[in-house]
């Protein structure tokens, strides 16, 4: 049987929490749901220790220093203290439905798959957050990749590197991972970035192990869409928007040279973090960086972003 440890970062989730913990317990192979919380100003420390104490499988922790560190550092704390073979992540507003890990043991029996992920739906907590929600994104009622793919084709796929449009992301409620497949690269969540440390992790893992999918065709998980998701407050292309896709692209960047990926896959990863970093630019070094870029990248011209800029 898998024994799985799922990692639950908490900030500010009092109205969601209990629901997302009791989603986890629920399940024969969570043998224990950690809790990181993060220094919220709600009552959410309050309710996880309650947490804590009423049920044995969930245990607290908190910063040595007791601050606010992000998404990405709690998740970092939460695998340096899980105990069991698997790990799975969820978010303190989100849930897990009953098939959650059904793809899961049939998959893990083959000791080559070090990671299995599947698709999640969308639930609308609120008339806000779904009317922000749906003015940015179109509707969706599932989020999934496209078609099954294990190994080196997933990591293509996410640098949409595929002859077939594989989908960009999944999400990371819906991944289960080795623990000790982690290790060899050390792999963790980048603390630095406040946005898309999951992105981020995804892309390094998808390089570094071997994932495949499960179930994408069911939802799995419930991703729950409210007035405080911070993927709804920021407008695509905007200058916050390009600021944060540059830190995304800078970290897989510096990651893509330092292990020496290979060309077709470095160089997309490049592409993207100079289209991103040209678009930060402005007046007219803005043009002539651009110029100059494409003298050496002609394909930059090519890139789905290509330096586009908030003009509102």
């Amino acid at each position: 049987m898998l024994e799985i440890s799922v990692i639950i970062p908490v900030y500010n989730a009092a109205e969601f929490l209990e629901k997302a913990v009791r989603s986890a317990v629920q399940f024969e192979e969570v043998k224990e749901v950690i809790l990181i919380e993060d220094k919220s100003t709600d009552d959410s420390l309050k309710i996880c220790e309650r947490l804590s104490t009423d049920i044995p499988k969930v245990k607290l922790f908190q910063h040595a220093d007791k601050g606010n560190h992000g998404a990405g550092a709690a998740r970092n704390l939460g695998i340096e203290k899980a105990t069991r073979d698997f790990i799975a992540f969820l978010d303190a507003d989100d849930y897990y439905l009953p098939n959650r890990f059904d793809a899961e043991k049939e998959l893990f029996i083959n000791p080559k798959v070090d990671g299995v992920f599947n698709a999640i739906g969308t639930e609308y907590l609120t008339e806000k957050g779904k009317e922000e929600f749906q003015s940015k994104f179109k509707e969706v009622s599932l989020s999934t990749v496209n078609y099954p793919a294990e190994g080196e084709e997933v990591f293509k796929g996410l640098l949409s590197l595929t002859t077939k449009t594989f989908g960009t992301s999944f999400h990371l409620n819906s991944l289960t991972i080795r623990k000790a497949s982690l290790e060899p690269n050390h792999l963790r969540f980048n603390k630095d970035l406040r946005v898309h440390q999951d992105s981020d992790f995804i892309i390094k893992l998808a390089y570094h192990c071997h994932l495949k999918t499960g179930n994408i065709t069911e939802a799995v998980a419930m991703r729950g869409v409210h007035d405080n998701n911070r993927i709804t407050k920021i407008v695509k292309y905007s200058p916050q928007y390009n600021q944060r896709q540059f830190l995304l692209w800078q970290s897989l960047n510096q990651w893509a040279i330092s292990n020496h990926l290979p060309s077709e896959s470095g160089k997309r990863i490049y592409l993207l973090y100079k289209s991103f970093d040209l678009s930060l630019k402005k007046g007219f070094i803005k043009y002539y960086t651009i110029l100059e870029e494409a003298l050496k990248n002609p394909e930059i011209l090519k890139t789905k972003y290509r330096f586009t800029y908030y003009n509102r």
